[in-house]
C-alpha cells in the first residue's frame, strides 16, 4: 500500500503520537508534569525528540509549555475543540471543493486507488495503518486543490487536531463510517461536482468531530 506514506514520519512524530495517546486515554491526567528526563527514559529516547514531540503536542492545546516550568498535560475545553473542528472542516471542505475542479485525471485515479486500498484495513480492523493512510487520502485532497496557500493552512491545522482526530478510530464502527463518508467524498471527485465534494467533506468532518466527542465523553466517564 504505497499511497499511505506521503510524509516523513519521524521520531519525534511517533513519540508525539504515543504521548498523545496517553493524555487522551486518561494515563496521563490533567495537571500532571511531564518531565523530560522521565519521558526520554520511558520511551527510550534522547530528550530532542521528547522536546519536539511536546512541541508539537503544545500546539495542538493538549499540553501546556511554559518557560522554567516546562510541560504539563492540558485538557482543551469543548469549545476550544468546536473552534478547531469547525476550522478544520471548513478548511478540509474547501480543499475538496478546489480538487473536485482542479484535480488531474492521474490524481483522481491515484485517490480512488488509495480509496479502494483502504477497504482491506477496514475489513481487518487495523485502526493504526488505517489512521495512517487517512492522513495519505487528505493530503492527496490538500494537493489537488493546486493551491500552496490553502494546502499550507490545512496542512498546520491537521497537525493541531491530529491527536483527536487520530483517537476518534478507537470508537466501534468508526473505520467502516469514515471508509463511507471517504466514499461520498471521492465520488463527487471523479464526478468534477464542486458542490457534492464541499457538502460531502464538510459532512465526514462533522462526524469525526462527532466521533472524537463521544470518546471523549466515554474516557471522561471512566476517570
Amino acid at each position: 500500500m504505497k499511497h499511505f506514506q506521503n510524509e516523513e514520519i519521524t521520531q519525534a512524530d511517533r513519540l508525539a503520537d504515543a504521548i498523545a495517546d496517553c493524555v487522551l486515554s486518561g494515563e496521563f491526567e490533567p495537571g500532571r508534569r511531564l518531565d523530560e528526563g522521565m519521558l526520554a527514559e520511558r520511551y527510550g529516547v534522547s530528550r530532542t525528540p521528547v522536546r519536539e514531540a511536546l512541541r508539537q503536542l503544545a500546539s495542538s492545546g493538549l499540553i501546556d509549555v511554559k518557560p522554567r516550568r516546562g510541560a504539563t498535560v492540558a485538557k482543551a475545553t469543548p469549545a476550544q475543540l468546536e473552534t478547531l473542528f469547525g476550522a478544520m472542516a471548513e478548511m478540509e471542505a474547501t480543499c475538496a471543493r478546489l480538487a473536485a475542479m482542479s484535480m488531474t485525471p492521474i490524481e483522481r485515479r491515484r485517490l480512488q486507488n488509495l480509496q479502494e486500498e483502504m477497504a482491506a484495513l477496514v475489513e481487518r480492523d487495523d485502526r493504526a495503518a488505517y489512521a495512517a493512510a487517512n492522513v495519505g487520502f487528505h493530503t492527496q485532497i490538500y494537493a489537488g486543490a493546486h493551491n500552496e496557500v490553502l494546502a499550507d493552512i490545512a496542512s498546520a491545522l491537521r497537525r493541531r487536531v491530529a491527536p483527536y482526530r487520530r483517537a476518534q478510530f478507537r470508537t466501534d464502527g468508526r473505520l467502516s463510517r469514515s471508509h463511507a463518508e471517504h466514499a461520498a467524498v471521492v465520488k463527487a471527485l471523479l464526478a468534477c461536482d464542486a458542490a457534492a465534494a464541499h457538502a460531502a467533506m464538510f459532512h465526514h468532518m462533522s462526524l469525526v468531530e462527532d466521533a472524537f466527542g463521544k470518546l471523549d465523553a466515554g474516557l471522561r466517564g471512566r476517570i
